[in-house]
């Protein structure tokens, strides 16, 4: 009897996934760690004085399941301008009939990782205004974030929407797509002021801690 050429195929067994590492904050933000190795740095600072629209600090930490501050972890965000456009081609509103036009001095993307002592991680921007969605409603305010950091394979993708848009919230497409209702609130920055500057405080935990229902919602990109 002869054997099919399917049958003399050797299978080998698929090779461990690997992680980010646990440098690979240093390697992405050199210059926060204290490598000045690059001519152009990015950085977690995506507005000028300039800007237009409501100038906010976003800050926060990143807890593992024991609700230890994860300090080596790498954000990165990008988010709409105060006109809720961004800077990408592929946006490209149809006669611009609702006015969000781009934003010369906004840059709309950042990079930063957790500091060393205390994991807390910190972006100076703008709050975004509203965006188009797929299904020809509106989207809340929204910054998307995605984390790296050892132990993770591929990067965490998430959103930061805003405590004080709570009606734009209630009709976000994706919020309300998260079938448990009480998760979403994972999704909710709390606003509040200091020094004069507005600060909205995003912790991020990347699995429930002994303490539950804290895990935050990741999606599948």
């Amino acid at each position: 009897m002869s054997l099919s050429p399917h049958s003399m195929v050797t299978r080998h067994p698929e090779t461990p996934s690997q992680t980010g590492g646990p440098y690979v904050h240093i390697g992405l933000a050199p210059q926060q760690a204290g490598f000045d190795i690059f001519d152009n740095n990015f950085g977690n600072v995506l507005t000028t004085p300039e800007t237009k629209g409501e100038h906010i600090t976003l800050e926060g930490r990143v807890f593992d399941g024991t609700g230890t501050p994860v300090r080596d972890v790498l954000i990165e965000i990008w988010q709409a301008n105060a006109a809720g456009r961004y800077a990408h081609p592929g946006d490209t509103p149809d006669g611009d009939t609702q006015g969000r036009e781009l934003d010369p001095t906004f840059r709309g993307w950042g990079r930063t990782g957790g500091d060393f002592d205390t994991g807390v991680y910190t972006f100076e921007t703008i709050k975004p205004g509203p965006v188009p969605a797929s299904n020809g409603g509106t989207q809340a305010p929204h910054i998307l974030m995605v984390l790296f950091a050892r132990g993770i394979n591929l990067g965490l993708h998430t959103r930061v929407y805003f405590d004080d848009e709570a009606d734009a919230n209630a009709a976000d497409p994706v919020l309300n797509g998260i079938e448990w209702e009480t998760r979403r609130d994972t999704l909710v920055a709390k606003r509040s002021e200091r020094d004069g500057r507005v600060v909205y405080t995003f912790d991020v935990y990347l699995q429930d801690t002994p303490a539950g229902g804290l895990e935050t919602v990741f999606f599948d990109i």
